[in-house]
């Protein structure tokens, strides 16, 4: 879906409305990753209660239905934002937000967590809403820039939520404060009420600093959202990017590459929290929590400082299938992590696997640009397409890995606990094969886009 620009937009967007829009966004990534470093020692306290065995399957699951919810329920939103303006939207699901991770954060049994995992998706449908919003307030000279600034809150809202995560996990261990509290109860309710709280105060700074971009002339009418059109529109035209030649092979690639990549999330921390005498690490939440950091950080940096020297050297068509390379040589690594070294191996690793994932996604969107541009087909439905894919991919990876991992973890090689691990370079391998069938066009320049 494209968005038209004016030369002067209706609503000119401040410096605070930009700021809600950035915490929106980073709380949005927060929601995702907070709950990575404590999942399986939540799911494992909860599986024990209701004797449950099957952790690894629990833990795919409470990960894929974050990740589900905003997938079905994005389109919704901004079908609402549409019809009813995008501030209340946006102001709904930051309430939503504070409510579901507290309910997470309070869940005594499987079932509960599942519902307060999945309604958190729910509500947390505000990337789409803000980049609307962004359309809305700005001149086509802004529009990149602006749009950057939700890239950056994307990266620091994934290295924030697991750090989070971590840190504030199982408080009454840690500080005496919380000792004979309802956080001594509820391990995991700290990192949750905390990112409650940051979706609270973004709440009410929505609410002093944030107007309306969509002016009442302009919102769509109608006596219903036609939610199910739209949804079928956005499979339609995804489907219809699938038959497009180069444009169709780096979707393709992408959805590879974010199916491995999300495999990771939910295998990662049930390896590293397996017991040392089980071939995992011991490792605790903290613990966790600041591998991913260095995951974000790492990530950040890469976009910010190494892609462009990279881009210009190498163009972005052998970007793409050198990223999958070094990306999947990182995922590949994990299992075989020696306890005594744990920490610095970890570290090194976490960084190959976030400087691959950095090179990939402005990579494959460069192209994605340049052959679009080339073939004259819309830009919207082009990256609108990649985006469902990729939502897809991060549906299937989590699941696929939480029931690989139940069924491999406790047998021999070569079924042990690393075929996930496994699995997730054979899909970057596949991924970097599939780029190199991209057609050279002999007048692009792919770093340019």
């Amino acid at each position: 879906m494209t968005i038209s620009q004016p030369a002067e937009p209706a609503v000119t967007a401040g410096r605070g409305a930009l700021t809600v829009l950035f915490l929106a966004t980073v709380i949005d990534m927060i929601g995702f990753g907070i709950v990575i470093p404590f999942l399986t020692y939540l799911v494992e306290d909860l599986a024990t209660s209701q004797g449950i065995v099957e952790v690894g399957l629990w833990v795919g699951l409470l990960m894929t239905s974050y990740s589900a919810a905003q997938f079905l329920f994005s389109p919704f939103w901004g079908s609402v934002s549409d019809r009813i303006g995008r501030r209340p939207v946006l102001m709904v699901g930051l309430i939503g937000n504070t409510v579901f991770f507290t309910m997470f954060g309070l869940a005594n049994t499987l079932f509960i967590a599942l519902t307060a995992r999945f309604m958190a998706g729910v509500f947390n449908g505000n990337l789409a809403v803000a980049r609307a919003y962004i359309g809305d307030v700005s001149t086509p000279a802004q529009l990149n820039t602006r749009m950057g600034l939700i890239g950056a809150a994307f990266g620091l809202g994934f290295t924030i939520g697991p750090f989070i995560g971590g840190e504030l996990s199982n408080p009454a261990t840690k500080w005496d404060l919380f000792v004979g509290t309802i956080f001594e109860t509820y391990p995991y309710l700290l990192p949750c009420v905390a990112a409650g709280a940051l979706s609270l105060v973004s709440f009410v700074y929505a609410y002093f600093y944030l107007p309306e971009s969509l002016p009442k002339s302009k919102r769509s009418s109608g006596d219903s959202v036609n939610w199910v059109s739209r949804l079928s529109k956005s499979f339609k035209q995804s489907y219809s990017m699938l038959n497009k030649g180069s444009i169709s092979i780096i979707i393709w690639a992408t959805m590879l590459f974010i199916f491995g990549f999300t495999i990771m999330h939910a295998v990662f921390i049930l390896y590293t929290g397996m017991p040392l005498s089980d071939g995992g690490l011991g490792y605790n939440e903290a613990q966790n929590g600041r591998i991913f950091a260095v995951i974000g950080i790492a990530g950040i940096v890469t976009q910010g400082v190494l892609i462009g020297p990279l881009s210009r050297k190498l163009g972005a068509r052998r970007m793409l299938p050198l990223s999958c390379f070094i990306c999947g040589t990182g995922l590949v690594l994990i299992p075989y992590t020696q306890a005594e070294y744990a920490t610095v191996q970890l570290v090194i690793v976490a960084i190959i696997v976030a400087v691959g994932s950095g090179l990939f996604q402005p990579s494959s969107s460069s192209l994605l640009t340049t052959f679009a541009k080339h073939e004259g087909i819309n830009l919207g439905i082009v990256m609108g397409a990649q985006e469902s894919v990729s939502s897809f991919a991060r549906i299937l990876g989590p699941l696929t890995g939480g029931i690989v991992w139940t069924f491999t973890v406790s047998r021999d090689w070569p079924l042990d606990y690393h075929t996930a691990f496994h699995i997730c370079g054979i899909l970057m391998l596949c991924s970097a094969i599939l780029s190199l069938k991209i057609k050279i066009l002999p007048d692009a320049n792919y770093e340019e886009s």
